[in-house]
């Protein structure tokens, strides 16, 4: 006699950002799959109500630069479905301006949305995460925070190596309390911001990555729902790479 598999996040509820729309909208999709009722955080509203309605979800607009703003939405969700169980700080900002044409106001937006706006999540979620004993933390780095890559901006790359350090410090000061926190660093993911890329950049990325293809969205939603698993329960402050082997270690 067989039984069905249970479903990993069944009675979890997790909080998605960023994820009206690309890695973030499969990543609510993905947890949503495995049985988590998701807060869709987005700074597109319109975008944030499409995926909510589609994952039977909440839609909150946020602003994750506004950490007034996340505290708020984030008390939302905790009133909506009684508690947060998973964080996915997914939001970011990825252009691939030149380092020698990077303007102040750009390189303070993209730190501010990919570095700061995670740092309010860690802590906002951390907090109430550590006051219920247990919780999962997923910070979305990148190979550009470990590696230099053609593909991003030196911005967009400090951003994701300050995030790996981000991920370490909080997995530290809440492992006591129950809580872990790692990151994930996927590269050369087939989404919108590679896309954007003209041909000849997207093929001499391709033909850099020794499994010949570049990553799925589903792919990188399955790598989130591992980590916000039970099956992750002892590992907190990794990175777990995802790059078709275009960084070994």
């Amino acid at each position: 006699m067989t039984h069905a598999t249970a479903l990993p996040l069944a009675g979890r509820v997790a909080f998605v950002t960023g994820a009206g729309q690309g890695l973030g909208a499969a990543i609510a999709r993905g947890l949503a799959q495995a049985g988590a009722r998701v807060a869709v955080a987005d700074i597109d509203e319109a975008n944030a109500q499409a995926v909510a309605a589609e994952v039977n979800g909440l839609a909150l607009p946020l602003d994750v630069r506004d950490e007034q703003a996340f505290g708020d939405r984030f008390a939302q969700a905790v009133a909506h479905f009684g508690a947060v169980d998973i964080l996915v700080n997914n939001a970011a900002r990825t252009p691939t301006t030149s380092l020698w044409d990077i303007t102040p106001a750009e390189w303070d937006d993209v730190l501010a949305i990919n570095l700061r706006g995670s740092f309010f999540g860690c802590r906002i979620a951390g907090r109430h995460m550590r006051a219920r004993g247990a919780g999962r933390i997923v910070n979305l780095a990148s190979l550009a925070g470990q590696q230099v890559s053609s593909a991003t901006g030196v911005h967009y790359a400090a951003s994701k190596a300050g995030l790996l350090a981000l991920t370490r410090a909080f997995a530290q000061e809440l492992a006591p309390h129950g809580v872990t926190v790692n990151a994930l660093a996927p590269a050369a993911i087939d989404s919108p911001a590679l896309a954007a890329l003209p041909p000849e950049r997207q093929q001499a990325l391709k033909a850099g990555i020794p499994l010949g293809r570049f990553g799925l969205a589903d792919e990188v939603a399955a790598a989130v729902v591992y980590l916000a698993s039970p099956a992750a329960a002892f590992m907190t402050g990794a990175t777990l790479d995802l790059n078709g082997g275009r960084f070994m270690r």
